[in-house]
């Protein structure tokens, strides 16, 4: 290779490295930047504050992981730190250090710590996650999610009776978005499908998202989950959480928590506006 070459290669790469750099500032302040971002909490493990009975159980499986992961770092530091003080080569002594190569007992504490540690991670995980999948199917208020490129279609069933569809189109704010109503400390189903390409839905608030896949028949239990909404009525934010297209960072919605004699106010209208 000349020596031109190779100096023109250098000088690409010089350019390259300020303005990969400014590319990664310009979306980490984008992203910090984003309205639909809920608040986060130390004292959460960094989680929003969930609205939903299920997000209690996704608080308590977090935080144990926490928990367990730095007792097992803080085990791991103070091994490693007593090893490099206790145990560094002395110069009076040229004798090696007791070999614990075929020690069969620490073996097999090396082999039960780790299984033991897998075990319970596995039980707790399995345990939450079925609580989580589980779908009793006596919701009285029912949700049908239907995602397209670039926005979402909610059609609500209120025990029984149908109201008015819920359309929208890709946004910049959450709060132009469509708006998905449900009253506070009552049991909702969703049921989610899509004709297009793979969604996600996704109210970080709930501290759970569902992929949303096309070709998923009616009835199958992978559309649907469901949920206990809390006393904590607000907007929250949702979005898409999968890459689907050109504009699926707009393609956001909100869900509205609000007390049952509001909601109930609210289906009397929608149900007088479809009688229209």
């Amino acid at each position: 290779m000349s020596p031109t070459r190779r100096t023109t290669r250098r000088s690409l790469a010089r350019r390259r490295v300020p303005r990969a750099a400014a590319l990664a500032l310009l979306l980490a302040t984008a992203t910090a930047c984003a309205n639909d971002v809920p608040e986060a909490d130390w004292s959460r493990g960094l989680l929003p504050d969930h609205v939903t009975e299920q997000g209690g159980i996704v608080q308590s499986l977090w935080n144990g992981a926490w928990i367990a992961a730095l007792a097992t770092g803080a085990v791991v530091i103070v091994l490693i730190v007593w090893a490099s003080i206790f145990h560094r080569k002395r110069k009076a002594s040229a004798d090696l250090p007791p070999q614990v190569r075929y020690n069969l007992p620490i073996e097999i504490l090396y082999t039960l710590i780790p299984l033991v540690m897998v075990s319970v991670f596995f039980f707790f995980t399995a345990r939450d996650s079925e609580a989580l999948a589980r779908v009793d199917g006596d919701a009285p208020v029912k949700v049908k999610v239907e995602a397209f490129q670039w926005s979402w279609r909610f059609t609500t069933t209120y025990n029984g009776r149908t109201l008015q569809p819920v359309a929208g189109m890709p946004v910049n704010d959450y709060r132009q978005g469509p708006q998905l109503v449900l009253p506070v400390d009552t049991k909702v189903e969703f049921d989610l499908s899509t004709d297009d390409v793979i969604h996600s839905f996704w109210v970080p608030a709930f501290l759970f998202k569902r992929d949303v896949i096309p070709g998923i028949p009616e009835g199958n239990p992978g559309r649907k989950f469901q949920i206990t909404t809390l006393n904590k009525p607000d907007v929250y934010a949702g979005r898409c959480a999968e890459l689907c297209g050109v504009d699926h960072s707009r393609m956001l919605f909100s869900v509205k928590l609000v007390s049952k004699q509001e909601f109930d106010q609210y289906v009397a209208t929608q149900q007088a506006g479809s009688a229209q």
